[in-house]
């Protein structure tokens, strides 16, 4: 590969890295919309991501360089500020603001920042590629910024609607988010309805579904590292970080989701830098046994377990011991081994 091809491709890289990221925001984005014209407008948003991706990914592979999500992601968060700049347009904290209304008017606002550092990020690509006579990769530069300029605008002219709903809630008292219409609860719907109509999963098809969901190595830590990278004091998941001594903010350490713990850890590194948070903060470091384990309930996790491998279920174990210590999940961790055993 010339250098002109890796001056390229490490922009693709990067831009592919932010598209991966940007799936999982809109998937909580949706999980938390309520069903009309919103999440519609979201759910074509995240098919155009993926699209993208996928796009940028090819366009990598012609060029000699193989897509890789997890290690454009990992090393998203190693790099320099620059790369993590990349992934700055995430939601500094989805679930920030006092009611249903402000959190879906938050996401829009972010979601303009996403586009608009996406439209900067294609089109320097664009024109990084025609100056180096790369036709193909200036075409697909220019197709996906144009994709991003129309989410930009549609997005734009939501915002003096969302705004309004906002007043209508918290200031004239006519609130009108419903939790039960959220992607969520018609997700968790739908689940409960297959389940009622699907036999009991086998040994086997347990295992190869829990192998599926378990997170990808990293993918935790890579988006909590941005997150922290720009946060405030009051962004934090521990109130009045700033205000705690350490020994304060090390015993609700082991409270937080890997997400949590590496938004500290990057606050810290920052402010602070103090050795004994951040070594508390590493110890507790490691991957969930499976996707979103760390926003799950009790009940949640003890149901899961029921269908679950003896691998998954010593992770879970050592998991849980080495953070909430939850001894409703432990018996079930018990349970389970001996059914299998």
């Amino acid at each position: 590969m010339n250098k002109d091809q890796q001056k390229v491709v490490q922009y693709l890289n990067e831009a592919h890295a932010t598209e991966h990221a940007l799936v999982r925001v809109l998937q909580s984005q949706l999980a938390m919309t309520p069903r009309g014209s919103d999440r519609t407008g979201l759910e074509k948003h995240l098919e155009e991501t993926r699209d993208h991706a996928a796009r940028v990914g090819d366009r990598l592979e012609a060029l000699g360089q193989g897509s890789n999500p997890l290690m454009a992601v990992v090393g998203l968060a190693e790099t320099a500020v620059g790369q993590a700049l990349a992934l700055g347009k995430t939601p500094i904290d989805m679930l920030r603001g006092s009611g249903g209304e402000e959190k879906i008017l938050k996401n829009a606002k972010d979601a303009c920042a996403t586009e608009a550092l996406e439209i900067a990020t294609y089109l320097a690509i664009e024109r990084l590629a025609r100056d180096l006579d790369d036709e193909k990769t200036a075409k697909l530069a220019a197709s996906i910024r144009a994709d991003e300029e129309r989410m930009l605008k549609r997005v734009r002219e939501e915002l003096p609607a969302l705004t309004d709903a906002v007043v209508r809630a918290e200031i004239d008292g006519q609130a009108s988010y419903d939790v039960t219409k959220t992607g969520a609860a018609d997700a968790a719907r739908a689940t409960t309805r297959e389940a009622k109509g699907a036999a009991r999963k086998t040994a086997d098809r347990a295992k190869r579904t829990t192998r599926q969901v378990r997170r990808v190595p990293g993918a935790a830590r890579a988006e909590g590292t941005v997150k922290g990278a720009v946060a405030s004091a009051d962004d934090l998941p521990i109130a009045t970080y700033d205000d705690l001594n350490v020994d304060d903010i090390t015993a609700k350490l082991p409270e937080l989701s890997q997400v949590d713990l590496a938004k500290v850890e990057a606050y810290e590194r920052k402010q602070d830098n103090r050795s004994t948070v951040l070594d508390r903060v590493s110890s507790l470091r490691g991957n969930e046994p499976w996707t979103g384990y760390d926003e799950q309930t009790v009940d949640e996790i003890v149901s899961a377990l029921r269908d679950s491998d003896d691998d998954t279920s010593r992770q879970v174990r050592d998991y849980e011991r080495a953070h909430k210590n939850r001894t409703s999940v432990l018996k079930a961790t018990e349970r389970s081994l001996a059914s299998v055993s």
